[in-house]
């Protein structure tokens, strides 16, 4: 695992000055986590999906983004540092990425899902959530909650960036488990018909991006899909955003879903209690401008991890 060497602004000592990279400790440190960091350093799968690559370099800057954003709560962070593909090797990528995940969770349970730390993968192409699968295991109950502009159900003869979602729904169906799948933000203009009708048999759920403009349809969905499902692995896909606020990612949404509706989806899934694993993908740092994309990233990453905590701790 390759670690990353935190630092940030300080305007002194002490919880009032408390930022970021200060909350951040190391594996073994003997600090209890309130949540987990893997870093996944791939963007094979965007390649083999001819995408434009560059993801890869996505943990470092996300980490980056994060270190100096204030934290008003106490806080700990593990950062347990980066799977990196080699070369060509996404396959082995997916398998190194799913130990570190089931390792940084600590094999809890789903009923003490409370006592594992809040994994989150910092991808690194949207191939992230094959590996986020791998580490959570087939658990019964479990669904998948994706914001994205793309339905990433593709067929193809070895994964790539565009087929996570039906490698977890093959698997999960040869285990005789439900593949409960929905996707807010849906461009129609970027899937085809073959794939609106295979996400249609696969029994997926789907908010198009003209009708998540707003708060409350956004949530009114999101909210069905929380009342059918134990717990919720949320994946967000960075091209889900307006390109003008995600612009460092393979393919820019041409309209994309506000960053304040998805800041308040993600609410929504934290106060659900039902939240277990988090992943953030396709952040190209090559193609992104003034750090725009990056600094969204960590903010909805911030938002989640110090909700999420002070959640567990009202309890």
């Amino acid at each position: 695992m390759a670690p990353f060497a935190w630092s940030g602004r300080s305007d002194g000592d002490g919880p009032a000055h408390r930022r970021f990279w200060g909350v951040v400790a190391e594996p073994g440190s003997g600090r209890p986590a309130d949540a987990a960091l893997v870093g996944f350093a791939s963007d094979e799968g965007v390649r083999r999906n001819r995408g434009r690559v560059g993801a890869a370099a996505g943990p470092g800057a996300i980490r980056a983004a994060l270190a100096s954003l204030a934290v008003h709560e106490d806080l700990t962070v593990v950062d347990h540092g980066d799977v990196v593909v080699d070369g060509e090797d996404l396959e082995g990528g997916h398998a190194r990425l799913g130990e570190a995940v089931a390792a940084a969770r600590e094999g809890a349970p789903a009923a003490a899902r409370d006592d594992a730390p809040l994994t989150v993968v910092l991808g690194g192409g949207h191939e992230t959530a094959y590996g986020s699968h791998l580490g959570l295991g087939l658990r019964p109950g479990l669904g998948v909650l994706n914001l994205d502009a793309h339905f990433d159900l593709r067929e193809a003869d070895r994964p790539t960036s565009g087929t996570p979602f039906r490698q977890i729904a093959r698997e999960r169906q040869a285990a005789g488990l439900d593949f409960d799948y929905a996707v807010l933000g849906i461009a129609r203009t970027g899937n085809t018909s073959a794939l609106f009708d295979t996400a249609k048999a696969l029994g997926a759920r789907w908010l198009l991006d003209d009708d998540s403009q707003q708060v409350e349809p956004a949530v009114a969905f999101v909210g069905d899909v929380l009342a059918g499902v134990d717990e919720v692995y949320l994946t967000i896909d960075l091209d889900v955003l307006p390109a003008a606020v995600a612009p460092g990612v393979s393919a820019p949404a041409a309209l994309g879903v506000p960053p304040f509706v998805i800041q308040s989806v993600c609410d929504a899934v934290v106060d659900s209690g039902k939240l277990v694993h988090l992943d953030v993908t396709e952040l190209n740092p090559r193609l992104d401008v003034d750090q725009r994309t990056a600094r969204v990233a960590a903010r909805l990453i911030h938002r989640v991890i110090t909700r999420e905590a002070a959640r567990r701790r009202s309890a």
